[in-house]
């Protein structure tokens, strides 16, 4: 008998005991070469050390570790939005290269979905991607968002300047 994968996959909030789990997957340029500068890169443990400690006095918590059979495989958050905006969030991801093309992160995201919807009483959840992350935007649609805009030249990373894609979906879209 199959274990659905779905069953394997939890969210739960930083510990101090990640530190060394987080700076090993996320020591990795793949990964780096597709978030924000505000990652560090190389990432060390003293990184990890600062992150964790930053996201366990989140009140509320936005931010988790994604677990996979027990075991730590990367980090799903909100950035709940404030004044005109205060009923979005954006939703940010990334999981350690030994765990991709698993199926972890499309349920992770779902996970955090539902718990956005539900505690924060969102109507709109989004995410950017960089115009060169497709596996990122096909994780996006899987999950049903829809394409809402490319947002022409408005990053730049690694010294290039690239496009964002910007994906969104509404609570009252959203199929659990």
């Amino acid at each position: 008998m199959t274990t659905n994968i779905s069953e394997e996959i939890k969210l739960r909030p930083l510990e101090t005991s990640d530190n060394n789990q987080i700076a090993l997957l996320a020591n990795n340029i793949k990964i780096w070469n597709n978030v924000r500068d505000l990652m560090p890169y190389p990432y060390s443990l003293k990184d990890a050390d600062e992150f964790i400690e930053f996201c366990t006095n989140e009140e509320p918590t936005t931010t988790f570790a994604i677990v996979y059979k027990g075991e730590l495989t990367g980090l799903i958050g909100l950035t709940l939005q404030r004044d005109v905006y205060r009923l979005t969030a954006e939703v940010g991801y990334w999981l350690g290269e030994p765990y991709w093309n698993k199926g972890i992160t499309s349920k992770a995201l779902k996970l955090i979905l539902e718990y956005g919807f539900a505690k924060f009483d969102l109507i709109k959840i989004y995410a950017g991607v960089f115009e060169y992350n497709k596996a990122s935007q096909r994780v996006l649609e899987k999950t049903g968002f829809k394409l809402e805009g490319v947002l022409k030249k408005s990053v730049i990373k690694n010294n290039v300047i690239c496009d964002e894609y910007r994906y969104g979906l509404l609570k009252e879209l959203y199929i659990v």
